[in-house]
């Protein structure tokens, strides 16, 4: 006894090591793929962003590149442009023409903005406060023209520029590079407006060497920067470049805010780089999903997996090793004791394997990556406690078959209330026991989806018969789901495609058809009364578990 248990518990910690194993290479391959995944996507995000950046960019060039115009007073500018800029789709919020004025030119420009119907065509400052035109030194931008023009839009021309912070530097920074130069984050049209950005592009005209005036476009930041879909596995945020600790993040209806970042907060998964207006802006992105706790999840379930199978391992081998030990003793003095006893081994291996490769295949196609893992995790406890209980089943009768009816009596089969079982008492093999066992799992499990066409639950009905004379007998089986259609039935899983098609027919040695009627779902099957029974497997069985009785 003392080596018995010794050679158990050298087997428990064998599997719980292997267990172990497992579940770290699991854990370490989830967050591996998971790794590469988001890096992709944000490759992807990163650079359709950083596409439409440079056509907005590719706009203004144009814009200014075509802009020719003798004077840069007047109020229309923008007229050659209109259809141009529209046939880039760009959907910018407002685009303007902002013309750099002296102080001698203001009247001719307010005459021009009356003469162009704005309501307001007196220049003023920022704030839309008269200007004091004797006290400027120096010219000024004033925002002559814009587009579209509506309600909203025409009470800002005739403005200065140039007191505002963001915009005014942005003007400074185009005219001393020559370049167009977006600004700073700002709220477009009105205070509680959009978030948004502008970029300015000057124009030179001919023999000029100092800007005339500025070609604009304000762009939404959310729909710039910030979109993202839905479903996509991470959430982005522009660091806000007037603050080292500020994101701009915009919300699920497009409202971008800012918020600043402490320094206890987890870093972004990973940071890029954009160019836009001959400035660089930061993008960081943030996993929507914790990588980590799903990685632990699959590597806890694989374990615990490895962990049953090591239990259920070292149960087996410890009953058998316990009733060799009793019956090596009762025994001691018959002939034959160990090629009895080699036998037994030898069948007890091969129906370990057996129900091993078939749990490993379980969990296998369960555990695919890329399945849900609630959903993973429902069926393949099912599908193992299906295989657990008609091993409990067949331990019962030591192995020499299962009734039939059995396997619907048991709590392994789901709904098994709404199932109207009819057909002969038949003692199913161990083997054709197993393969009924989770066909029934399967068949029950998916019939269990949304209602009915007649706002019920389907009714099912299985039933079985045996044809033919001896020793040609054929046995049929039929599953029919009634108030049921293909819409409204769950689809099989990949597993119990393979199971109904393939594996189950071809473990009784039959053929198998599934099809929908007009009222029901139907699953046929069709095998020799031969392999369902299989008397060798049972004559061989009996003999195994024959009770030996001790010499004298």
């Amino acid at each position: 006894m003392v080596r018995l248990g010794f050679i158990i518990g050298l087997l428990a910690l064998i599997g719980t090591l292997l267990s172990g194993l497992a579940a770290y290479r699991v854990h370490e391959q989830e967050l591996a793929i998971e790794g590469i995944a988001l890096a992709r996507a944000i490759d992807v995000h990163a650079s359709l962003v950083q596409d439409r950046l440079t056509e907005r960019e590719l706009l203004a060039r144009v814009s200014s590149g075509l802009f020719r115009a003798p004077s840069v007073v007047r109020a229309n500018m923008l007229q050659p442009l209109r259809s141009a800029i529209y046939a880039f789709k760009t959907d910018f919020v407002v685009a303007s023409w902002i013309a750099r004025l002296k102080p001698e030119e203001l009247d001719g420009a307010s005459k021009e903005l009356a003469a162009a119907g704005f309501p307001n065509p007196t220049i003023r400052r920022i704030d839309d406060q008269p200007i004091d035109v004797h006290s400027l030194t120096k010219p000024i931008d004033v925002l002559m023209d814009l587009e579209p023009r509506n309600a909203e839009t025409r009470s800002f021309a005739g403005r200065t520029v140039d007191d505002d912070p963001a915009i005014g530097a942005m003007l400074s920074r185009a005219t001393a590079e020559g370049k167009p130069i977006s600004s700073d984050p700002l709220t477009l049209l009105q205070p509680d407006g959009p978030v948004g950005l502008v970029l300015a592009a000057p124009v030179v005209q001919e023999g000029g060497s100092t800007p005339a005036g500025f070609v604009t476009f304000s762009y939404d930041l959310a729909s710039l920067m910030l979109t993202n879909e839905d479903l996509s596995l991470f959430s982005v945020a522009l660091k806000d470049p007037r603050g080292e600790d500020g994101e701009l993040v915009a919300n699920d209806r497009g409202m971008v805010s800012s918020h600043k970042v402490s320094a206890q907060a987890p870093p972004p998964s990973a940071v890029r780089a954009v160019t836009f207006g001959n400035r660089d802006w930061s993008l960081a992105y943030y996993a929507k999903t914790n990588a980590v706790r799903r990685a632990e999840q699959t590597a806890a379930i694989v374990g615990a997996i490895g962990l049953a199978l090591t239990g259920v391992i070292c149960g087996l081998f410890g009953y058998v090793a316990y009733n060799n030990l009793r019956l090596s003793r009762e025994i001691q003095v018959r002939i034959g004791f160990e090629r009895r006893l080699t036998a037994v081994i030898d069948e007890l291996n091969h129906r370990v394997k057996n129900i091993l490769a078939v749990i490993q295949s379980i969990v296998t196609r369960t555990l695919r990556h890329g399945a849900d893992i609630d959903v993973a995790r429902d069926l393949l406890i099912g599908r193992v406690h299906a295989m657990a209980n008609v091993v409990s089943l067949l331990s019962e009768s030591q192995w020499q078959g299962v009734q039939l009816k059995g396997l619907f009596e048991a709590r392994a089969i789901p709904h098994a209330e709404r199932i109207a079982v009819t057909g002969p008492d038949i003692a199913v093999s161990a083997r054709a026991a197993q393969s009924l066992s989770l066909l029934f799992f399967e068949l029950a499990s998916h019939s269990d989806e949304g209602l009915s066409l007649v706002g019920q639950h389907p009714h099912i009905v299985a039933k079985w018969d045996v044809t033919g004379e001896p020793p040609k007998e054929i046995f049929t089986f039929r599953w029919e789901e009634f108030n049921t259609s293909e819409a409204t039935r769950r689809a099989d899983s990949d597993f119990g495609l393979i199971l109904l098609d393939r594996v189950a027919p071809e473990a009784l040695g039959g053929t198998s058809k599934r099809y929908f009627t007009d009222v029901s779902y139907v699953y046929e099957l069709t095998a020799p009364m031969a392999t369902v029974v299989d008397m060798t497997e049972r004559d061989r069985t009996e003999q195994f578990s024959a009770p030996v009785r001790p010499g004298k």
